[in-house]
């Protein structure tokens, strides 16, 4: 069975589960990164924009808990957030859907179970995303594939509209180079440089119809949208 490709964030400590979860999931040709601290996932989880966070409750540097709260207050966007723990018992359950996660697994887990969970919750949350899109001047028609500048359509090609509504999607925060690279080609990347053509094609387009270059490259992370028609970064 064919599966869509998601982006996931594994937030686990214990070296030989997160190794256990991460090859699982990137088997499916999934996007995984993963974090050990919970400083690393807020962090993390703050400048990406992940289908799910994969969430364990014991960690070195802070509770769980605490993790999960930080990430729906602070992430751009309201992710889904599966925690992943050996405390099974009721209260600990409502404790953690209480704090903000959207669904709870008890370990020890059946990793095909978790990805079932984990495109459940991506699918339920994609059910909340518009049909339009607006950021700032920007119109965007996920269902047509199409994007506007002040009511004028914007000439883009497939993988223009991808990266466009990737930034957008993610704004005011940065998307990764290597997030953009698996939405665009999965696991099989071609060998040149192709993002940055894609990139330039589509930064010419904005500031064809903006007059300001509004892809701002972030060194060592990726691009971010920038509104600022100041901007010639």
């Amino acid at each position: 069975m064919h599966r869509s490709a998601l982006s996931l964030l594994v937030v686990e400590d214990h070296p030989t589960i997160a190794r256990q979860v991460v090859e699982f999931l990137e088997g499916l040709r999934w996007h995984t990164d993963h974090a050990a601290t919970g400083a690393l996932a807020i962090d993390l989880a703050t400048r990406e924009a992940y289908d799910v966070v994969l969430l364990d409750l014991n960690l070195p540097d802070m509770d769980g808990l605490e993790v999960c709260r930080a990430i729906k207050q602070t992430a751009a966007r309201n992710v889904p957030i599966l925690m992943l723990t050996a405390r099974d018992a009721f209260e600990d359950k409502a404790r953690g859907f209480r704090g903000g996660a959207d669904d709870y697994l008890t370990k020890p887990f059946d990793l095909r179970e978790l990805a079932l969970r984990c495109e459940a919750l991506a699918r339920r949350h994609q059910l909340h995303v518009s049909y339009e899109m607006q950021v700032g001047r920007l119109t965007l028609l996920p269902r047509e594939r199409r994007a506007l500048y002040d009511e004028a359509p914007l000439a883009l090609t497939h993988a223009g509209f991808k990266i466009l509504f990737l930034l957008c999607s993610a704004h005011p925060h940065a998307v990764s180079r290597s997030r953009l690279v698996h939405e665009l080609w999965g696991a099989d990347p071609p060998d040149s440089d192709a993002l940055k053509s894609h990139i330039y094609a589509l930064r010419r387009q904005l500031e064809l119809a903006s007059g300001a270059n509004m892809i701002v490259t972030i060194p060592q992370l990726g691009y971010r949208l920038t509104l600022d028609t100041a901007s010639h970064v």
